[in-house]
Order: structure tokens, then C-alpha cells, then sequence
């Protein structure tokens, strides 16, 4: 996913500067993206990155069973997203959007959605001023990095099941990682000030306005 938001907003005029964070070298400079190499365990390491900062698009996740324990999944999907939050709001960083799941809810009996959840909370605490905007998709589709095979059959089933989920059973449709860039997108646009959380028909509807604003950007 964060793949296609890079590609969506280095292909953009309207973005001047994109500096992605990356935890290993992917070779992602040329144009108007910088690729920042950090460590997020060490807050230092980027820190000096952030001056300037006005948006962060966080696309940052793991799963418990590539995290290898509960402990290492919630350093990628809390520790760090809620440190750059903070380290970014310090630099004057003017809203903050990131990709959660449907579920999220710290008081859930599922350390998963309970992480998701507290996260979510953590970074409504800091109070950006042009806003917090939390994406939750269903189950992604398209092609991973890493294989999953148990992920590939519950694609083909979701996929299947798309039309029998309608209205308040929308936010458990599948969405297309793309898709999911494409609102993320198009979130830095709109509803300034505030919380806003995009699932279900909000977040497909969403994905279909795909502009941007200018100035620089920085995407995890």
C-alpha cells in the first residue's frame, strides 16, 4: 500500500517534496522523493528529517505471525506510528493520516483490533491542527511483497462476498491496497480540523477523489 501512495504522489504535481521512511535501503529516490533510511526503535534518527514537516501519511503494519510475538507487533503498529506522531506534531507537523483496520477499538478482547485501537487513541491525544484522519480497511487485496497463502483464499472468498456486503456490512468488504492509497490521497484534502475515520461505503467513496494540495510531504 504504501507503494502505490508513494507512486500516486510522486506522480503529482502539486507535491513539491516527498521524503520516505523506510527501515532498509529500497532505492526509492529520483524526482521529487528522498528516501530517509531510520531506525524508529531511535527517534534521533529521524527527527531532524521532520523540519518543516506538514503532512505524515503513515501506512506502517505488520502481522503478529511476521512480527514474530505480540511485543514486536506492537512496536511497528503502535510504538512507532505514535512516536512519529509525536516527534512530527513537535516539528509544527500540521495533520496526520494513517491506515488502521476495521475493528480497531482498544477495549476488544483481540490484541489485534486492541493494539489498532490504542494507536488510534494515542494519536487523537495530540490534537493536529488541520486534523487526524484514520483509514480502516477490511481484508487488502492485490499482491503482497511476502506470500500469504491463507490471505489469497480469504481474498477469492471476500471478493465473492462483496455484493451481500451492503450498507452497515460494507466496512467488512474488501478493498484493493490501491484503493486504499487512492483515499488516503485523497484525505489530505478534505475535512480539515477534527478526527475523521473512513470505512466501509465513506472509505470506497473516498478512494474515488484522488487530488492533492502542494507543499512537501512525508510518507511511512
Amino acid at each position: 500500500m504504501g507503494g502505490h501512495l508513494l507512486g500516486l504522489l510522486a506522480g503529482d504535481p502539486a507535491y513539491s517534496a516527498i521524503g520516505a521512511f523506510t527501515r532498509r535501503p529500497l532505492g526509492l529516490s529520483g524526482g521529487t522523493v528522498h528516501e530517509v533510511v531510520v531506525d524508529f526503535d531511535r527517534p534521533e534518527s529521524y527527527r531532524a528529517h521532520l523540519a518543516g514537516v506538514d503532512d505524515v501519511f503513515c501506512c506502517l503494519g505488520t502481522t503478529i505471525k511476521k512480527a514474530g510475538s505480540r511485543e514486536a507487533f506492537r512496536k511497528v503498529d503502535f510504538e512507532a506510528p505514535v512516536a512519529v506522531a509525536r516527534e512530527s506534531r513537535a516539528a509544527g507537523a500540521g495533520q496526520y493520516l494513517i491506515v488502521t483496520a476495521v475493528g480497531s477499538d482498544a477495549g476488544s478482547r483481540v490484541f489485534y483490533n486492541k493494539v489498532k485501537g490504542e494507536t488510534e487513541d494515542a494519536l487523537r491525544a495530540l490534537e493536529f491542527p488541520r486534523g487526524l484522519k484514520i483509514l480502516r480497511p477490511s481484508l487488502l487485496l492485490g499482491a503482497r511483497a511476502e506470500p500469504r497463502p491463507g490471505e489469497r483464499v480469504a481474498a477469492v472468498l471476500m471478493r465473492a462476498a462483496r455484493p451481500l456486503l451492503a450498507g452497515g456490512l460494507a466496512r467488512y468488504r474488501a478493498i484493493d491496497a490501491l484503493d486504499v492509497a487512492r483515499a488516503m490521497h485523497a484525505a489530505a484534502t478534505r475535512d480539515a480540523g477534527g478526527v475523521h475515520v473512513y470505512e466501509g461505503e465513506s472509505l470506497f467513496a473516498l478512494a474515488g477523489r484522488v487530488t492533492g494540495p502542494g507543499g512537501p510531504r512525508i510518507i511511512l
